[in-house]
């Protein structure tokens, strides 16, 4: 086997340097001639009918662009998955944050001063903010049910398990909504005309996405519509769809100013409190065993609150409703699926995509039943983990060689779990009011696009060949931090056998470059990086065909074959359509076969303390043992490890989302709890490869993967500290966990 040039090595990233020198230009960056300033006006009414608008004394209303739901020149709603959201409320309000007015101006503070004096005249209704009255119809606030989407799948047949069970084990699981808090705040900048159409600069994650939202807003063609992906400070799912929203705010001011660019950037708070979160999840589970601890059957009720809007739920619900089952073979399983509306702003993609929220309750059910059953938690899980030619949930056929015993002994080894163990059962025993425990997770994520999802798409990358000599690539995937212009540019690079600095990632802009997709769903590397693999193929031979380009080569013969091509032939261009590998099927309509091409497997292991007094729990180790297929960057895979993880920290102790009537109570910095640097310990990161036929030097997707098992493993690690199954929801903070635990059984008298 050769060795690789550039796959499995550390590649500096591609924009580090402009991004530490400052050279980077973000949205807010950016200075304009005649720019004008926007801001949104929005309700704080939860539900209601808006009867009008009234706009206050002292402003001098003449010199202010204002544009109302009446100003919308195309379609009024947001094009994305279902027509339902407004970019303006023209006379309904489903949620607090809803926008029903924009202004701009030239003077930011006059403008702020304006936006203070618009009155909303709002006549309320009743709203709805419980998930089980939405499921329970108490109101319905959307369609004839509340649902945005429901979801069966079935194998076997769960009825008849129970009776002949030696062990039958119920739990109720809860999750909290999760702010992304990216860097960077939700920005855009926009020129719209009726004669040149709209171009809009942006902070954002799916150019396209942008693209089809703004043609539909404008009722213009595709060559009348330009995105343009800024620098972008994080996105973590938060800036998947919310983007064709404020896009379309700054491009519809921009029209109605006769063309002068418009900028609308969020301030920390705004952006918390209006944009997408992460769904609340409700997920109730029906297990039955037999008497050695093999699972016989799997009753599964998951349940997302979706607020407001449709927006991204149904696909959100797909992946969770896939991963509810978890890494376990199980003869016969039924999860039902559902997600619904409440009056709140409407939730959205977050790193993970729904795998969190179900991972997190099947990952806390199966220790809640070892305890319940006597069991050893590694024990339990090790008899039941899938193999290969093992059936998911939905009759996927396990084709990898899978080892998930060997992860999980890897993991606890790495985390010396059998002599902490013994150490804990001593120093638990002690009257200390420390109390230490261990817990783990074993979970996986699927790669891609769910179901036909990758196929719909027909996703389509290339490379071109520059005048220059140098190679660039044409991708709409947008580098949001995660490092994805090195890793395509290494991919490509090593096709083609040149130093990577002669590799340039173009900037996306629907102009310029094809739709290969959302940024989205851990495919950049596995399903784009492949094709302009593929695409870097078909340039290398159409070089070596033609005669440019004699074998072997170095880097400067490349180069020299690439710009005498284009000096005969003008242009040297090669592009890749994404094709379903073959032997892949699934059924939309019944939920089953081939949910994903393939799965990211993993085992992440926590040490815990629990401080009985103050109810805080302190992470002291923390080990990820994770199979993504082959690494093709070990700096970059880590540090994508070490996010997720401290995501996953975050999501699973603190970070707590206050509603209160349907607002954002706690939509600050200073009282939203972040997991800090002083709050996260050294994450031990540790991979297994096994290369996948179908990615890029054997890569497959790791983006969200470590997102689904921090969570679980943090709870797990409380349960075995306390000895108590109680903790079933997060964030677990020290409010939540005192209410739940009987205080007297944790303070003796000499510890109060």
């Amino acid at each position: 086997m050769n060795p690789s040039l550039h796959i499995g090595h550390s590649r500096i990233r591609k924009e580090g340097r402009a991004k530490v020198t400052g050279e980077a230009q973000y949205t807010d960056d950016v200075r304009m001639e005649y720019m004008l300033y926007g801001v949104t006006v929005r309700s704080s009414v939860p539900r209601g009918i808006l009867k009008g608008i009234e706009f206050g004394e002292g402003i001098p209303w003449d010199e202010f662009v204002i544009v109302t739901a009446k100003d919308v020149p195309g379609e009024l709603n947001v094009a994305l998955i279902e027509r339902d959201q407004p970019f303006l409320a023209l006379d309904r309000i489903n949620h607090p944050e809803e926008p029903v007015v924009l202004l701009a101006h030239a003077d930011r503070y006059l403008l702020e001063k304006a936006r203070a004096a618009v009155h909303l005249d709002i006549e309320p209704l009743p709203p709805l903010f419980d998930l089980e009255e939405s499921l329970a119809c108490k109101e319905v606030i959307w369609g004839q049910d509340n649902l945005f989407k429901k979801i069966l799948i079935e194998k076997g047949d769960v009825d008849s398990v129970w009776a002949g069970a030696a062990h039958v084990v119920e739990g109720e699981y809860k999750t909290g909504s999760q702010e992304q808090l990216y860097i960077e705040p939700n920005g855009a900048i926009a020129v719209a005309n009726a004669e040149a159409g709209v171009t809009v600069w942006g902070s954002l994650q799916c150019p396209y996405y942008v693209h089809t939202a703004l043609k539909a807003l404008f009722n213009l063609p595709d060559d009348k519509v330009r995105v343009i992906q800024m620098e972008t400070g994080g996105g973590f799912g938060g800036k998947e769809d919310y983007p064709s929203l404020i896009a379309g705010h700054a491009a519809l001011l921009s029209l109605k100013a006769g063309g002068r660019p418009v900028k609308i950037v969020y301030d920390r708070e705004e952006d918390m409190v209006a944009t997408t979160k992460r769904h609340p999840s409700r997920t109730r589970i029906r297990s039955a065993f037999d008497a050695e601890g093999r699972l016989l059957a799997l009753d599964i009720d998951f349940a997302l609150d979706g607020g407001a809007y449709l927006t991204l739920s149904p696909v959100v619900l797909s992946r969770g409703a896939i991963h509810a089952g978890g890494p376990y073979r199980c003869p016969n399983t039924s999860i039902r699926a559902r997600a619904a509306a409440t009056n709140t702003p409407p939730h959205g993609a977050f790193r993970g995509f729904g795998a969190p929220q179900s991972l997190f309750a099947i990952e806390r059910h199966m220790d809640v039943a070892a305890a319940q059953m006597g069991m050893d938690p590694i024990a339990l899980r090790k008899q039941n983990l899938l193999r290969m030619g093992d059936a998911t949930a939905t009759g996927q056929i396990i084709k990898e060689n899978v080892d998930l015993p060997g992860l999980l002994d890897h993991a606890l080894e790495k985390l010396d779990y059998s002599a902490k163990k013994e150490n804990h059962r001593i120093h638990n025993a002690s009257l200390g009011p420390i109390k230490k425990g261990l817990g783990f997770a074993i979970f996986m994520h699927g790669c891609g696009f769910t179901g036909s999802g990758e196929s719909y798409l027909a996703s389509v990358a290339g490379v071109e060949g520059r005048a220059d000599g140098k190679v660039h690539v044409l991708a709409a995937s947008t580098e949001m931090g995660q490092g994805a212009n090195t890793i395509l540019s290494q991919v490509v690079a090593e096709v083609l056998k040149v130093p990577l600095e002669y590799v340039e990632v173009v900037r996306p802009d629907t102009a310029l470059v094809p739709d290969s997709g959302p940024t989205v769903a851990s495919r950049t590397t596995m399903v784009v990086g492949k094709l302009v693999q593929e695409a870097a193929i078909g340039l290398r031979q159409t070089l070596i065909q033609s005669g440019f380009l004699k074998v072997p080569y170095d880097g400067e013969g490349f180069s020299s074959a690439v710009k005498q091509y284009i000096a005969k032939n003008d242009h040297l261009k090669a592009y890749s359509q994404y094709n379903t590998p073959p032997q892949i099927v699934w059924d939309d309509q019944l939920y089953k076969g081939d949910a994903y091409t393939t799965f990211a497997w993993a085992c992440y292991a926590a040490e815990v303390a629990v401080d009985t007094r103050t109810f805080e729990v302190k992470v002291e180790d923390f080990v990820a043992f994770q199979e993504v297929g082959r690494v093709l960057n070990p700096t970059l895979a880590e540090g994508q490890i070490e996010g997720g993880v401290a995501q996953g920290i975050g999501y699973g102790l603190s970070e707590q989302v206050v509603w209160s009537k349907g607002r954002m109570a706690n939509g600050q910095m200073t009282n939203y709890i972040m997991a800090t640097s002083m709050d996260i310990p050294r994450i031990r990161v540790y991979f297994e490869e096994n290369p996948y036929p179908n990615g890029p030097g054997g890569a497959k997707g790791l983006g969200e993967l470590p997102m689904d098992g921090p969570a679980p493993a943090l709870l797990n690690a409380v349960q075995d500290a306390l000895g108590t199954s109680a903790p079933r929801e997060i964030p677990l903070t020290p409010e939540r966990l005192m209410d739940l635990l009987d205080l007297m059984d944790f303070l003796e008298p000499s510890n109060v």
